[in-house]
């Protein structure tokens, strides 16, 4: 499916793509998501147009998703129109601008002819004569909301009056676009997935970590410079946090505001980490725990690994009450329901993930609202199939050998389809350890 090449470094190698390859890819799986999977988004949400707005430099969300690879932004005022016509079985992919958008989106406005673009949106809005017309604007999805107050007054005022009542959202259309994963981006995103997980493992070794010297803020920094030598990006500076013996618990916002920076990793810490690249338009969202080995050791001691089990368990009841249909908020009450029944103390943050690190779609919990989301949040939106989630999640566990309270903190990609859910590239279930064992030398 595609040409894989290998980046190599020193220490290790990745499959990424050199620039003109991934345009390729990039501009085939657009074409895929126009001509395949738009057609059957617009009929599950009853919408026959949807006009998406957007200046240079002041991007809808959406429209930035399907600009071709060499457009790195819109130019001038970018105006898409799509109409599909059920009963022909056709949709129309046109631009109101000068020249075409790529291969997939032609151009439908000849200046010389018609010089007001905005006269020219109203002749198609005449010629197909739509039930719908649908504009990105939306209270309760933050993503489907691109289109900026300007542009609607513009747009309102143009519009003949037989077509104002017409006008609707095209939230459902817009987070659907943007939620949906086809086959092939499933392929890339395993590959998305593995990449993270050998960062981090590399991350969390004697290769980059040297006991009593190396700090957080030294491993936070050498992700990201990795992450820049490899050529991909990251959508979110990396966090590593350490749990100790002799330190009490902190509250969820210390990965990400209050924490030390420049904490020396030590032997018997817990590391944490929060990490995630953004390649071939697609995000992830990991974290993962690693402890570091005291002299003698050849295990993490039996306590964390038995703490990392209760981590799991928070997972599988997640991902065991995820069914189609579902509102996020019935999800994260059926999951934490069946966590605190076994003893646990659960907490769930789950949230979309693709063409976004904070994606659109099904919200299931968030830190500070573990008794559900507010409508403001997408309340209601329910499970769709062929989304993809960042299982994030943590479980409190009381360690009377250090005699506190940990969290075990973790966040993997799920991909929920129809045959149910299952993670992109696996989970976490040992902890890593630094330095890593070397059997012939009797470690």
């Amino acid at each position: 499916m595609i040409c894989l090449l290998w980046f190599a470094s020193p220490a290790f190698a990745q499959h990424i793509l050199p620039e003109k390859e991934r345009a390729r890819v990039i501009d085939e799986i657009l074409a895929e998501r126009f001509n395949s999977l738009l057609p059957e988004l617009m009929d599950k949400t009853e919408i026959d147009m949807w006009i998406l707005i957007s200046r240079e430099y002041n991007e809808d969300p959406v429209l930035r998703t399907m600009l071709p690879a060499t457009w790195l932004n819109a130019r001038r005022r970018t105006i898409l129109v799509f109409y599909r016509d059920k009963n022909k079985n056709t949709i129309d992919k046109l631009a109101v601008a000068r020249y075409n958008v790529g291969e997939n989106i032609e151009s439908a406005w000849d200046k010389e002819k018609e010089p007001d673009q905005w006269k020219r949106l109203m002749e198609i809005i005449e010629e197909k004569n739509p039930a719908k017309i649908a504009l990105n604007y939306s209270r309760d999805h933050n993503i489907a909301d691109g289109l900026d107050k300007t542009d609607y007054d513009e747009f309102m005022q143009y519009l003949p009056s037989r077509f104002k009542k017409r006008v609707v959202s095209a939230e459902q259309l817009a987070v659907r676009w943007i939620e949906t994963r086809t086959e092939r981006e499933m392929v890339l995103f395993n590959q998305l997935v593995s990449i993270t997980h050998e960062i981090i493992a590399e991350a969390f070794s004697e290769k980059v970590i040297t006991t009593g010297v190396t700090t957080t803020s030294d491993v936070e920094w050498w992700m990201r410079q990795k992450v820049t030598e490899m050529g991909v990006e990251t959508w979110f500076h990396p966090t590593v946090d350490i749990q100790r013996s002799n330190e009490g618990l902190v509250s969820h916002l210390y990965s990400f505001s209050g924490r030390p920076e420049d904490m020396v990793i030590l032997p018997g810490d817990l590391l944490h980490c929060d990490f995630g690249i953004t390649y071939l338009r697609l995000n992830t969202d990991c974290q993962e725990l690693a402890y570091v080995l005291k002299p003698g050791e050849t295990s993490a001691p039996s306590f964390l690994v038995e703490a990392l089990k209760k981590g799991n368990r928070v997972q599988d009841h997640l991902t065991e009450s995820m069914k189609e249909g579902l509102t996020g908020n019935e999800i994260l009450s059926t999951a934490l329901d069946k966590g605190r029944n076994e003893g646990l103390r659960p907490a769930i943050y789950t949230h979309p993930l693709g063409a976004y690190g904070h994606s659109a779609g099904t919200t299931i919990g968030m830190w500070d609202s573990q008794g559900g989301v507010m409508k403001d949040d997408g309340e209601n939106y329910p499970l769709n199939l062929n989304t993809v989630y960042a299982i994030e999640l943590n479980s409190t566990v009381h360690l009377p050998e250090w005699d506190r309270d940990i969290r075990i903190m973790l966040e993997e990609a799920g991909f929920f389809g129809p045959e149910g859910f299952r993670y992109v590239n696996g989970r976490q279930t040992e902890l890593l350890l630094i330095p890593r064992l070397v059997p012939h030398q009797g470690q």
